[in-house]
């Protein structure tokens, strides 16, 4: 088993997240030490690309309460699907 590639860390961040929601809020540090204690070959600059990448497709967003937060999007309540 090799090096995860972005992508493949994206996409274990974004399970985390959807994992919490309701229960706890993460904080990128949570999401990037989870990954480097999972894969310690992973470095932060990597983990930080693989946030960015969930922020800019527009999986996860930040959200604010006290300190930054990485959350789902919320469904407007008058949005149609």
């Amino acid at each position: 088993m090799g090096t995860p590639s972005i992508p493949e860390i994206a996409e274990e961040m974004f399970q985390m997240v959807s994992e919490s929601m309701g229960k706890k809020n993460l904080k990128a540090g949570d999401l990037t030490k989870a990954i480097r204690q999972k894969y310690p070959e992973v470095d932060r600059k990597t983990c930080k690309l693989a946030l960015r990448e969930l922020m800019d497709n527009g999986r996860c967003v930040y959200a604010y309460f006290g300190g930054s937060y990485i959350q789902l999007p919320h469904k407007e309540g008058a949005a149609n699907d």
